[in-house]
């Protein structure tokens, strides 16, 4: 297989060779881990069905974090949605419910998948899990679209490191936004174009985002980030089902984004030494968790 080093690249060979990016990424997988792509496709299944399971456990828990900081606001939503007035649709409902509920399994120490990043982990199912339910998509579409996020988070991977400590939370949280996107225009049967749009349009709306948790841990504000990322990457899919595309390159926005990240100061880059991190609050939940556990504050 052609060797794919950037979005133009995936573009191009879907183009020519009239297959889907799911495509040519189950079969790039096959090649290097010399499986067969049923294999592959089993594998991905496995990590669906683990989504799938998360959301299901996150659905059903008021259970809070060790720190108690978090871990009750999808009960909290699921029950509002039961009982208030809502201001969105069932699909929208389903969406930040399904990314609140996974991410805060992840909390709880459960079992989840990295999509890319454990403090990612809502986004991708959020929108892949909730949106499959909204259009009766077959488990095979949904793995189409699994493995299509994938190709996105390997392209972007290749300049940008997905690690909050390396480039900010847009190289977590964004870059999972914009996996989902792109996951979500194939499930909708969106060209191998507007996948890539979709990807890179996400990606523009979270130029700079920083990371910068409480106490330094997966909880504040990551949760809450995962419910607003979600949301992000459906409208990036939708913009780009329109037909409306970034005016810069796609390419060229990883390269932006790569450049951001490095210029990003350390001290916003998961050192928790600025940012919600460092205000009042920030610090005095810092300082009584430390005192709970026996750690040292500097």
């Amino acid at each position: 297989m052609e060797k794919i080093e950037s979005f133009e690249d995936l573009v191009k060979l879907s183009e020519s060779s009239g297959k889907r990016i799911y495509q040519i990424c189950e079969e790039s997988e096959a090649e290097n881990f010399e499986i067969s792509v049923q294999i592959v496709r089993e594998r991905v299944k496995y990590n669906l069905d683990a989504m799938k399971n998360a959301i299901n456990l996150g659905l059903n828990s008021k259970e809070k974090s060790l720190s108690g900081l978090c871990g009750d606001d999808c009960a909290k939503l699921k029950a509002h949605y039961e009982h208030g007035t809502t201001l969105f649709s069932k699909n929208y409902q389903k969406v930040i419910l399904y990314a609140l509920a996974t991410i805060e399994q992840n909390i709880r120490m459960g079992k989840i998948v990295a999509c890319p990043t454990a403090g990612s982990c809502g986004i991708v199912p959020g929108v892949i899990i909730a949106l499959s339910e909204a259009v009766n998509a077959p488990e095979q579409v949904q793995i189409n679209a699994l493995l299509t996020a994938g190709m996105i988070g390997e392209i972007i991977s290749r300049k940008v490191a997905l690690a909050g400590a390396v480039a900010g939370c847009q190289g977590e949280c964004g870059v999972a936004a914009a996996m989902a996107a792109g996951a979500l225009v194939e499930i909708y049967n969106g060209t191998a174009s507007q996948i890539v749009q979709a990807a890179v349009l996400t990606l523009k709306n979270i130029m700079g985002f920083v990371c910068d948790p409480v106490a330094g841990l997966v909880e504040v504000p990551c949760v809450k980030r995962n419910a607003f990322l979600a949301i992000n990457a459906v409208t990036a899919a939708e913009l780009a089902m329109a037909g409306i595309k970034s005016v810069i390159p796609p390419d060229e926005v990883v390269d932006a984004m790569q450049q951001v990240g490095q210029l990003m100061s350390p001290q916003l880059k998961e050192s928790s030494e600025a940012g919600l991190a460092t205000t009042k609050t920030g610090l005095e939940i810092t300082e009584r968790l430390s005192r709970q556990w026996g750690l040292s504050v500097e």
